[in-house]
């Protein structure tokens, strides 16, 4: 079982960045896709990028695509999104996700809002 702890969210002017952060407990964490998600209120939840276990391939949502970086660190059990460029639109709650053989884990999200 994994276990995922988001970080990094917090509020932001238009325009600027954050980077997200989320650690993974667990001696396998290098076995599993990972992925960040996010979830707008009165929406449904979305996804934004993911990343393969070994960091070579990566994956984006058209609406963050050359915006959003995701990135991992094996050694330190932990994946990352960089965010730049942040807009209104994009705030939301964002999780973190683990997946390996169609077995997802989530956390419990972080909150990103972006002010006009």
């Amino acid at each position: 079982q994994v276990q995922l702890v988001e970080s990094g969210g917090g509020l932001v002017q238009a325009g600027g960045s954050l980077r997200l952060s989320c650690a993974a407990s667990g001696r396998t964490f290098s076995s599993y896709a990972m992925g960040w998600f996010r979830q707008a209120p009165g929406k449904e939840r979305e996804f934004v990028a993911a990343i393969s276990w070994s960091g070579g391939n990566t994956y984006y949502a058209d609406s963050v695509k050359g915006r959003f970086t995701i990135s991992r660190d094996n050694a330190k059990n932990t994946v990352y999104l960089q965010m730049n460029s942040l807009k209104p639109e994009d705030s939301a709650v964002y999780y973190c996700n683990a997946n390996r053989n169609g077995i997802n884990y989530w956390g419990k999200g972080t909150l990103v809002t972006v002010s006009s």
